[in-house]
């Protein structure tokens, strides 16, 4: 497998794999790994002012299942492109781009995957 599709893989796992993690631990617990101490102790990441802008409440019972719902396809479409499949590809842009809410390692992490997924063509 080519470097950029390791570096393609190693990112989407993380943010996705953290996202099904965090969202599956917040349904059981109650609420998202936070910062225990200092400033930002119980704070939730800059995402959190994001969803409120459109209504949702981040600590809700739906954001929790959109982080794992949204964490399981991105999963899923990563072993699509991994193992080659038609959809895989076209599945992981998708995924991609309806992750860059997660801000901000998620936003970051989602924009290197579509850089490296539209290389420049000649």
């Amino acid at each position: 497998m080519a470097l950029k599709n390791w570096i393609i893989t190693i990112l989407v796992v993380l943010t996705a794999g953290w996202m099904v993690f965090d969202g599956t631990r917040a349904m059981f617990t109650g609420d998202y790994v936070t910062p225990t101490k200092g400033e930002y102790a119980g704070q939730l990441g800059p995402w959190a002012d994001l969803v409120k802008v459109v209504g949702i409440e981040p600590r809700s019972t739906m954001m929790k299942t959109v982080f794992v719902v949204y964490g399981i396809a991105s999963l899923l479409a990563v072993t699509g492109f991994v193992s080659k499949r038609p959809w895989g590809r076209n599945a992981l842009i998708a995924m991609a781009i309806l992750g860059l809410w997660y801000l901000p390692f998620g936003t970051v992490a989602n924009i290197i995957v579509l850089i490296l997924l539209f290389p420049n063509r000649s």
